[in-house]
């Protein structure tokens, strides 16, 4: 794992990277120890208020999930979906994200978020926004070794899909050999964009933890995909590197704020780890 500076180049040729994204200059990089399911979703929201109030700079956060954790979309409902009984027996924790979209299982991946004001993107809206974002993934997965793009926005396998994120691919997800490989979900307050998504090395089933069980996952991970399980810092690594590439910036590695880290804890004990967050739908 490295400290240093990840710095950006000339934009790729024929990227409709907007420009004053690039102009954007610097942004912050956390490299984050495994945290539970509220922590890291306090975290996010953290990052983003701390944003929005001018206290902390636009941030690529890379994290991971420790126990594993099912987050679900923010107009989800747990109860109706999600099989709290079973996830509570294996230890799996449920939490409602900021953003929207369906149910996702988080165990062995690589989680990455974005925070960065909204007028960095000269008026783009939300799918101009994730098309943007999406090439820094895609830059990264190259750098694997793989050749990703945007899901054409329909549904990847028959029938409804669920409450299972991965069950299909929409406009704004990744996929690689027709499988999607990785799910994105966004949403905007203050001025401020928060993009944050999904990449497994490893995907676990997931189905004994949905109330219906819906079709199968229409979806590979970086182990298949490549012929070989990565580690977690080869990924950050890449990852870190195609978005510093495909937006043109430098990415510093930092620590969140005194102020950061005390607000994450209050959004954790007083929304992300309650009831009436995760289960008022």
């Amino acid at each position: 794992m490295s400290n240093s500076p990840v710095r950006g180049g000339a934009l790729p040729s024929g990227s409709r990277v907007v420009q004053s994204l690039a102009q954007v200059g610097a942004m912050r990089l956390l490299r984050c120890a495994p945290k539970d399911g509220f922590t890291n979703m306090a975290v996010d929201e953290a990052i983003l208020r701390a944003h929005a109030a001018g206290e902390a700079p636009p941030t690529l956060r890379l994290y991971a999930w420790n126990p594993p954790a099912i987050s679900i979309g923010y107009f989800q409902r747990a109860q109706r979906d999600i099989n709290l009984e079973a996830c509570a027996r294996a230890g799996v924790d449920v939490v409602r994200r900021l953003t929207g979209g369906r149910g996702v299982l988080h165990a062995d991946e690589v989680t990455y978020s974005i925070v960065i004001a909204e007028r960095a993107f000269a008026g783009a809206g939300v799918p101009e926004a994730y098309r943007i974002l999406s090439e820094g993934l895609i830059a990264g997965l190259r750098r694997l070794g793989l050749e990703a793009h945007l899901a054409p926005g329909q549904r990847a396998h028959p029938g409804p899909s669920g409450a299972n994120c991965f069950a299909a691919a929409a406009s704004c997800d990744l996929v690689v050999n027709g499988l999607k490989i990785c799910g994105s979900a966004q949403v905007r307050r203050d001025g401020v964009v928060l993009q944050h998504g999904a990449l497994p090395l490893e995907m676990v089933d997931p189905s004994r933890f949905w109330r219906e069980p819906g079709p199968p996952p229409h979806a590979t991970d970086l182990a298949r995909a490549l012929g070989r399980r990565p580690e977690w810092e080869e990924v950050a690594d890449a990852l870190a590197a195609g978005f510093a590439e495909a937006l043109g910036v430098s990415l510093q590695p930092g620590d969140l704020t005194p102020r950061e880290r005390e607000l994450a804890r209050e959004l954790r004990q007083e929304k992300y780890a309650t009831e009436a967050w995760n289960l008022r739908r």
